[in-house]
């Protein structure tokens, strides 16, 4: 039977549940256990599909094409494990199930209420579809208190009780601040956040305290005392310079050993530690650094490509350099501004997006980096917009765009309404958004003698889609006669995948986003190649 990781938090949102989360089911497998990551999301959208990056942040999409929160991308980047669509639920979903039910009277005339009916299809998800795994880490997202994270709450209380305590270990992230004005370190919202998780019955195992200071040894006795829990299962985690000091800061304080010591496991062998030192070297001692310009719509928040910043840093470790990433907001950039603003970068990538906001900066700053040799990559949308910008200025299309922000003019870019795979359809329509795009991974073909068959070295390769749009094939030979190949297709040949330029020393676009398979101990070829071609570009 799984031992079962229950991660809350308190004081405030984003202290770091996922990261924490993510690094110790790295170090649980580094020491020969078998893990798996959960998200219990509160809020009441089914899945963040159609929520603006700027309230959520990216939209993270699994090998099974579901929609989910960009914390499993940090347990994927960190433990190597691929999520599922099973190992994310909102409170949407639930009240969804349990609503289809009742409408079906599978309750059998009961009144539907929150507690069993809701608790119960919580605590199905938290064991459904497991196997084999040594551990099951859940992380809790919004933070103790909040009344939409209540029932999630009271399912684990529940759930601790149904499996036995001894399954079941609690873990509460928190924040100790530090006053500047009084030259103090405060423990008393850490008091008032574990005092209020008891209220409804949890009384955490081990607490991880978020400070900017380190915490003096007498604060974390208060924090034992007060708290009702063993001064060796007070855990400190400073911040930390790159999130990839993580995992080492946490070994170093010995979480995983007391997670052990509670479950009375031993480990079955060392934890390695070596892999996230070299990587937190090359991030924060290399001289050697690259500027690589992001020109997107999102860019004044970080978490809106999250994944793909990561991706890019993960490039620089695999050719042992910095990347600095140049965030430029397409909305705002100017024809004339372009040469200036992207003088000091020696890459450009346009990132995934949706709607009209921001194109024609974004097309601009293609053709620079076309007609200039800087090394260039469009992710998703930014393929669509490398494929405008060609078709204007080479095939002299002049009115040539996408359907998707623009009704009139020549669609080179258009809506394919149903999509088939593996004997589902999804119909997109105009009244319903959510989950009618192309999602998950999909299979491309890629074209002998061609780069992207070089960065590869395979001819069948598997990424992750999300986009509704698809550039229309039987535009194919008029691009290809100017020099743009088609070097990646569908394996029906009807969608095109990748595309690339000849006579440039790095021009590559794709339909997919790689930046969802890279892994910082395994960094994605595209962007190893990518920031190989910018290094030399210097």
């Amino acid at each position: 039977m799984a031992q079962y990781i229950f991660v809350t938090g308190g004081v405030v949102s984003s202290l770091g549940k996922g990261l924490s989360s993510a690094s110790l089911a790295y170090l649980l497998q580094s020491r020969g256990y078998k893990v798996r990551l959960r998200k219990l999301d509160p809020y009441l959208n089914v899945d963040p599909g159609t929520m603006s990056p700027f309230q959520h942040g990216e939209v993270y999409v699994t090998d099974d094409g579901s929609e989910t929160d960009l914390d499993l991308g940090h347990y994927e980047r960190f433990s190597g494990v691929s999520a599922k669509k099973s190992d994310n639920i909102t409170t949407g979903k639930i009240y969804n199930d349990v609503l289809r039910k009742e409408r079906k009277g599978e309750y059998l005339g009961k009144t539907v209420q929150v507690i069993p009916h809701i608790t119960d299809r919580i605590k199905e998800f938290i064991k459904n579809d497991t196997s084999k795994e040594d551990f099951v880490i859940c992380e809790i997202g919004g933070i103790v208190g909040d009344i939409e994270s209540l029932p999630f709450v009271e399912a684990i209380r529940q759930f601790s009780n149904d499996i036995g305590k001894k399954n079941a270990l609690f873990i509460h992230l928190t924040l100790v601040p530090y006053l500047k004005a009084s030259d103090e370190i405060k423990t008393k919202p850490t008091q008032h956040s574990v005092k209020e998780l008891r209220s409804i019955g949890i009384q955490p195992d081990i607490i991880i305290c978020r400070s900017e200071r380190p915490i003096p040894l007498e604060h974390r006795k208060k924090i034992s005392l007060f708290c009702n829990v063993d001064i060796k299962n007070v855990i400190e985690t400073i911040d930390v310079k790159t999130i990839y000091e993580a995992p080492i800061s946490f070994f170093n304080q010995k979480l995983d050993v007391q997670v052990l010591n509670y479950f009375k496991i031993k480990s079955k062998k060392p934890a390695n530690l070596k892999p996230w030192k070299k990587i937190t070297k090359i991030i924060l001692q290399n001289k050697k650094q690259v500027n690589i310009a992001i020109i997107g719509k999102y860019v004044e928040l970080k978490d809106a490509y999250k994944s793909l910043d990561e991706a890019l840093t993960h490039g620089g470790i695999e050719n042992n350099i910095k990347v600095n990433l140049v965030r430029i907001d397409s909305e705002k950039l100017k024809v004339s501004e372009i040469k200036n603003k992207l003088k000091n970068v020696s890459g450009i990538l346009i990132p995934g997006g949706f709607g009209k906001r921001g194109t024609e900066g974004k097309i601009e700053a293609i053709k620079h980096a076309r007609k200039n040799k800087i090394p260039f990559l469009g992710i998703c949308y930014g393929m669509q917009m490398a494929i405008i910008e060609f078709a204007r200025n080479q095939l002299k299309i002049k009115k040539a765009t996408s359907s998707e922000f623009d009704k009139s003019g020549v669609h080179i870019i258009g809506l394919m309404h149903e999509w088939e795979k593996g004997g589902r359809k999804v119909k997109g329509t105009d009244k319903d958004l959510g989950g009618t795009m192309r999602l998950g991974s999909y299979d491309a073909i890629l074209k002998d003698k061609s780069k992207i068959r070089d960065i590869y070295k395979s001819t069948l390769i598997k990424e992750r889609h999300r986009h509704r749009y698809e550039v229309d094939i039987s535009y194919k030979e008029k691009f290809e006669k100017k020099g743009l190949i088609f070097s990646g297709l569908s394996p029906d040949h009807k969608l095109p995948e990748i595309i690339e330029l000849k006579n440039h020393p790095w021009f590559i676009g794709v339909q997919f986003h790689p930046e969802f398979k890279s892994r910082p101990l395994n960094p994605h070829p595209l962007f190893s190649s990518f920031i190989k071609a910018a290094k030399n570009h210097r």
